[in-house]
């Protein structure tokens, strides 16, 4: 995912179709190998690939059940998508971080980078160690305009510099064409803005004057995502992927899913809705196996990728669909009980995916870099698992490092899911506008509506008035919309990907007090996005 591509070109097409034919247009653009025509050929292809690890005795069954657990709600990440059980190197891994030494190492970085693109995966860089990080960002996103030119999937990268570096004034309000770009800020540096340091707070002030003007740069709390790693004892994290919902180490990666949650609500828009947390466990469990398959699996675009990523078999289960769920169940989004509703999903989706890492840690091993000290040391992620939990993490160990990840899910939520509500996000709108990169490098926009909203209007007439649960964006406050992420962080040890949603009457001072906020409140980061008439919807999410 990229950055909003803004304002529709004169020269693109606007298109007449609706959302399924939107839907079917991200599929063969994006998923669909030769020969293949639906969402289902694609399911059956990627089961019978991530069967391919299992002993070959059992391949055909756990094909099956793999099958299965797509058509239930699992949704693979866009590159398992893509690439599994077909021809070629591309990777089936989204996110990537790759390490920048210093000026000897940045040419090899560079190549290193221009390498990982073309194989389809998308790249983080820390810019820190850099003495003039403004002339590598520039080459580093010329080199991705060769590397990808005008595919239909355009090279994504992020740039982190942290806010004590010298150039950290030129780097704030920089954009790039192939660059999302956040800012680590540290603890110290918070505690010297809330006392007023003047230089701190000139910076603040100048970061947040720019993240209000062009959604650029975004913020990550760099201390808080080290001090929830449960590898921190043999790692250090230093930057995050492009859409910010996984924050790693150099040559770290992170395999994505995300479950489809309105696929587990029962009696939508009924008074007899609830939500199926055993359905979703029982999806859950085979989902992790799944991710776990793909590290075994895909072709690595770097050796040194392919180490890391065995070291600690980091994977990143997530959910999309959320607002449209709690619309199905009758909840606000903008309220404590739709906060508290998800909170209690992706409850049911930690739990059970540590406790499906514990049970593949007995059967295939923990992890290389696992030790149970450590990774259950408050205040790690782990450390607040439930007691049973961390019992058996104890006992047998887990395979993965990491299990949760809320990536935004845009293009596979369209292809494979119906167009439902993208990631963790509201609802943008009951009619939008999505653009459509074409083969040719132009932009088509289509005309989509929200899929809960059509159930709505089918079963009531177009003439019915929406009750109050149903939202959208511009119903959500800012406050709101941070309040969903804050509730939920606590619970997911990778990050989440979500912009908040500014008021065009937003001001400087209010997005410093929301910023400062999101810190005290242990969220990992925040990007900010502002309307203007024209332009398109966020898709630019840095980690909450």
């Amino acid at each position: 995912m990229r950055k909003a591509a803004g304002q529709v070109a004169p020269s693109s097409r606007d298109g007449a179709c609706g959302t399924a034919e939107l839907s079917q247009q991200v599929l063969q653009s994006r998923y669909l190998a030769p020969g293949e025509s639906d969402r289902e050929a694609v399911i059956a292809r990627v089961a019978r690939a991530l069967a391919e690890a299992e002993p070959q005795a059992g391949r055909a069954a756990w094909a099956r059940r793999f099958a299965r657990a797509m058509q239930a709600g699992f949704i693979p990440g866009g590159r398992i998508l893509a690439a599994a059980g077909r021809p070629g190197t591309a990777t089936w891994i989204n996110c990537f971080v790759l390490p920048l030494a210093g000026h000897p190492l940045e040419a090899r970085a560079l190549d290193d980078t221009v390498t990982t693109l073309r194989a389809g995966g998308g790249v983080g860089l820390d810019f820190s160690t850099l003495d003039d990080p403004l002339a590598a960002l520039h080459a580093f996103d010329e080199a991705c305009a060769r590397a990808t030119g005008a595919s239909t999937r355009p090279g994504a990268l992020m740039g982190v510099l942290r806010i004590d570096h010298p150039r950290i004034g030129s780097f704030i309000g920089t954009t790039l064409p192939h660059f999302n770009l956040s800012v680590a800020v540290t603890d110290n540096f918070m505690q010297r803005v809330e006392t007023g340091e003047p230089e701190a707070t000139a910076t603040w002030r100048h970061l947040a004057a720019a993240a209000l003007a062009g959604g650029e740069p975004g913020v990550i709390f760099i201390d808080t995502i080290r001090r929830d790693d449960s590898l921190a004892d043999r790692e250090t994290i230093c930057a995050l992927n492009p859409c910010g919902e996984q924050p790693l180490p150099p040559h770290g990666s992170c395999c994505l899913g995300s479950m489809d949650l309105t696929r587990f609500v029962r009696h939508g828009l009924t008074p007899a809705a609830c939500f199926d947390h055993a359905a979703l466990a029982r999806v859950t469990r085979t989902a992790v196996r799944m991710l776990d398959n793909v590290i075994d699996l895909t072709p690595w675009p770097l050796p040194p990728l392919a180490t890391e990523a065995r070291r600690t078999r980091r994977i990143g289960l997530g959910i999309t669909g959320l607002a449209d769920a709690l619309l199905l169940l009758g909840l606000r989004y903008s309220r404590a009980e739709g906060r508290n509703a998800a909170a209690a999903m992706v409850r049911t989706l930690r739990d059970v995916a540590t406790e499906a890492s514990v049970a593949l840690a007995r059967e295939r091993g923990a992890f290389p870099a696992f030790a149970a000290g450590p990774c259950l040391a408050p205040p790690g992620h782990a450390s607040r698992l439930p007691r049973r939990l961390r019992d058996a993490i104890a006992r047998h160990g887990l395979r993965h490092s990491h299990r949760l990840s809320m990536a935004p899910a845009g293009s596979i939520s369209l292809a494979m899911a119906g167009g439902v509500s993208t990631g963790v996000e509201p609802v943008w709108g009951w009619h939008t506008v999505r653009q459509l990169r074409q083969p040719d490098g132009s932009v088509c926009a289509h005309r989509d509506t929200d899929p809960v909203w059509r159930r709505w209007i089918r079963r009531h007439g177009a003439g019915a008035p929406l009750p109050p649960f149903f939202e959208t964006l511009d119903d959500i406050s800012p406050a709101a919309q941070l309040a969903m992420v804050a509730t939920l962080a606590p619970l997911v040890d990778g990050a989440i990907a979500k912009t908040v949603q500014l008021r065009p009457s937003t001001t400087v001072h209010d997005v410093e007090r929301l910023l400062q906020r999101a810190w005290t409140q242990g969220v990992k980061g925040l990007a900010l996005y502002r309307p203007r008439a024209g332009l398109a919807p966020p898709v630019r999410p840095t980690p909450a």
